[in-house]
C-alpha cells in the first residue's frame, strides 16, 4: 500500500540520512558490535548534517522545526541496515523534549548548541537495579544542601550510558511524597562522584552502549536540575514517554519491513525438494500473514506520528502502538528465522542479528504488560 505519510523534503533528508549510514556506520558496525561501543566521531558527522535537535529553536544551533516525520527518517533508515548500535533516536526521541521544553535560558544557552552538534551526547538514568517498569520504587536520592543538590545512587541499562556526557537523571528529593517526590537533575560527565560501570553484556545490540551508572555523593548545582519546581520529575517523564514509545514502535515496523522483504527474496532463490520455497503453500500463508500484519501495523503507526505533530497523541495511543508493533517485530523475526533454516541461526545472515536484537524491544520503553496495563486503566475500570 503506498504511503503518504512523507512530503518531498522528508524523502530528500531521507537520502541525506542514507548516504550517511552507507559512507559512515554500515562499513563499520561490525566492527563496532565487537568494540561494545560506536566512536564520538559519527555524532559529530551526523551533527554536521543536521541530523539531530530538529525541535532546537536556530538560535542554538537547531532546525527549529517540530515535525515527528524528520525524526521517524533516521529511525527507519538505521533499522533499515540494522544499524542497531547507534543511539541517535534516543538522543533525538527522548531527550530533546527535555532539553527543549524544560529548560531554562540559561541551560539553552548551556547545552542546546552541543545536543544539535552532536558534541554533547545525551542519555536518561531511569532504571534501577531494582525499579525498572515501576519508577516509583526509584531509590536514587538528591537532598539539597544549600545552592546544589547531594545525589546518591545506581542506575542500570543505560543506553548511551558510555558516550553520554549529559544524563537526565531521576532522582527522589522527597522520599515521603511518592510520585510526587521525583525531581530531574542534569548530570555532566566529569562531576565528581559520578561514575559509570562495565558496559554491558547483551544478548543483541552489541554495539550500542548500554552501561550502569553510580553516584556517590554528587554535589549538582540546583541550575542543573530540569522543570521549575522540586518534585515533578516523575509527571515530566510521564508527559515525555508516549513519544519514546512511538519511536521505539517506528523502528520496530521499519525492522519487521527489512527482514519480510529480505525473507521474500531468500524463499524466491532458496530450493527444497526440487522447488523454490516459495512454491509451498506454507511458506505463502506465513509470509501472507506477515505481509498483512505489517501493512496494518505500519498505517497505524503512521497514523499516531501525525497525531503527534497535530497534538493528539496520547499515552494510551502510545501504549497500544509500542505493545503491538514490538510484538509483531519478534513474532516476525523468528518465522522469518524459521523460514532461512538452518542459515537463519547463523549471524552471516541479516536476519539472525534481527532476531537477537529484537528481543528486546518488547521491555524496554515500558514491557507489553504494562502497555496492556495502561490500555485497560483506560477503561475506568
Amino acid at each position: 500500500m503506498q504511503r503518504d505519510l512523507y512530503d518531498e523534503e522528508h524523502e530528500l533528508f531521507r537520502e541525506t540520512v542514507r548516504e550517511f549510514l552507507a559512507r559512515e556506520v554500515a562499513p563499520h558496525h561490525a566492527q563496532w558490535e565487537q568494540d561494545g561501543v560506536i566512536p564520538r566521531e559519527v555524532w559529530t558527522e551526523a551533527g554536521k548534517l543536521g541530523m539531530f535537535g530538529f525541535g532546537v529553536p536556530e538560535e542554538y544551533g537547531g532546525a527549529g522545526v517540530t515535525d515527528f516525520r524528520y525524526n521517524a527518517v533516521i529511525v527507519e533508515e538505521i533499522m533499515r541496515i540494522g544499524a542497531t548500535g547507534v543511539g541517535f533516536s534516543l538522543h533525538n526521541d527522548v531527550m530533546a523534549p527535555y532539553f527543549v521544553d524544560l529548560t531554562n535560558d540559561e541551560q539553552k544557552q548551556r547545552w542546546l548548541p552541543g545536543f544539535a552538534s552532536g558534541e554533547l551526547i545525551t542519555a536518561i538514568a531511569m532504571t534501577e537495579p531494582g525499579a525498572g517498569s515501576d519508577l516509583q520504587g526509584i531509590r536514587t536520592t538528591a537532598i539539597r544542601q544549600g545552592d546544589d543538590y547531594i545525589v546518591n545512587g545506581q542506575k542500570t541499562f543505560i543506553t548511551n550510558g558510555i558516550n553520554s556526557d549529559l544524563v537526565v537523571t531521576v532522582a527522589k528529593t522527597d522520599p515521603s511524597a511518592g510520585a510526587r517526590g521525583t525531581t530531574l537533575f542534569v548530570i555532566e560527565r566529569g562531576m565528581e562522584g559520578f561514575s559509570r560501570g562495565r558496559n554491558l553484556d547483551k544478548v543483541g545490540m552489541h554495539a550500542q552502549d548500554t552501561a550502569e551508572l553510580f553516584f556517590e555523593d554528587v554535589r549538582v548545582p540546583a541550575a542543573n536540575r530540569l522543570g521549575d519546581e522540586d518534585g515533578q520529575g516523575f509527571f515530566h517523564l510521564m508527559k515525555n514517554l508516549p513519544q519514546e514509545r512511538l519511536s521505539i514502535a517506528v523502528g520496530a515496523v521499519a525492522v519487521a519491513e527489512t527482514v519480510l522483504a529480505a525473507t521474500i527474496d531468500y524463499c524466491k532463490s532458496r530450493q527444497a525438494f526440487g522447488r523454490n520455497l516459495g512454491s509451498f503453500q506454507n511458506t505463502r500463508f506465513v509470509l501472507a500473514e506477515l505481509a498483512t500484519e505489517v501493512d496494518i501495523a505500519r498505517l497505524y503507526v503512521d497514523k499516531c506520528i501525525l497525531a503527534l505533530n497535530a497534538g493528539e497523541f496520547t499515552a494510551v495511543d502510545a501504549a497500544k502502538a509500542k505493545w503491538w508493533t514490538t510484538e509483531l517485530q519478534t513474532k516476525l523475526v523468528d518465522r522469518c528465522v524459521q523460514l532461512h533454516g538452518g542459515y537463519g541461526y547463523m549471524l552471516e545472515y541479516p536476519v539472525a542479528k534481527a532476531w537477537l536484537d529484537s528481543r528486546v524491544q518488547t521491555i524496554y520503553g515500558g514491557t507489553t504488560e504494562i502497555m496492556k496495563e495502561i490500555i485497560g486503566r483506560s477503561f475506568g475500570f
